[in-house]
């Protein structure tokens, strides 16, 4: 999908990691604002599938940049777990660099498989805030814990290892999670939360499942997201 296909005003980028991989990405300015989001999606699919969501996030009042990983969507190069994190890091530079917002304005976002990347990303940085939505500890967690581990595929025997990595942030931290989640379950999400330092939230959606949390919180999920922005990093 395209944004003209979806009607949506965003900007089809590339720009290099650190190893000289070749990253594609969609940047959806908001004219003024003064704050921005890195949005990291889940394992599958690709970026140009969260455009609808990632353009109700800019009507929060902050640009958004949804990136693919590596080997996803029009990216070059191989899925690897290093290559996620690069990435990321990618990402946040091309904010930083590229369109001029402090690392201390921007607030990651990330999604099932991306909250462990938002997670290794966000170790001892001064960003705004992270919000970790339908993630885990690590990858052996959601493959112990029933048959969700399924959905790894190609990720399994890798680490993800969110746990030993969550207690180095040190900024705001918002979890969303649906009580019905058939691919990670509800309490590996509260098991993060639990061990991730203050300050902190925990918001349950409830009656939603691992794909449909956007639809089934509706106003209610999107109004919690802009408290959150705006504490950690007010529009005016």
């Amino acid at each position: 999908m395209t944004p003209k296909q979806l009607g949506i005003d965003a900007e089809e980028i590339f720009f290099e990691a650190d190893d000289g991989i070749r990253i594609h990405a969609y940047y959806l300015p908001v004219p003024g604002a003064r704050r921005a989001l890195l949005f990291l999606h889940g394992n599958a699919g690709n970026a140009s599938q969260r455009l609808p969501n990632a353009a109700e996030l800019a009507r929060l009042g902050c640009s958004v940049l949804l990136i693919d990983y590596r080997g996803y969507g029009l990216s070059d190069g191989r899925a690897t777990e290093s290559g996620t994190y690069a990435d990321a890091r990618a990402g946040l530079r091309y904010l930083v660099d590229q369109r001029g917002f402090p690392e201390n304005r921007v607030t990651v976002f990330g999604r099932s498989l991306g909250g462990a990347v938002a997670v290794d990303l966000a170790q001892d940085r001064d960003l705004a805030g992270v919000i970790l939505e339908s993630t885990f500890p690590s990858i052996g967690d959601v493959v112990s814990s029933g048959p969700g581990g399924a959905w790894l595929g190609a990720l399994a025997g890798r680490r993800f290892d969110s746990a030993a990595k969550i207690g180095r942030i040190r900024v705001p931290l918002l979890f969303f999670h649906g009580d019905r989640d058939e691919v990670i379950r509800h309490e590996l999400g509260r098991r993060l939360f639990e061990m991730a330092p203050l300050p902190k939230a925990f918001e349950t959606i409830d009656g939603a499942g691992h794909n449909d949390l956007t639809r089934v919180g509706g106003r209610r999920y999107f109004e919690r997201i802009r408290a959150f922005l705006d504490e950690v990093a007010p529009a005016s």
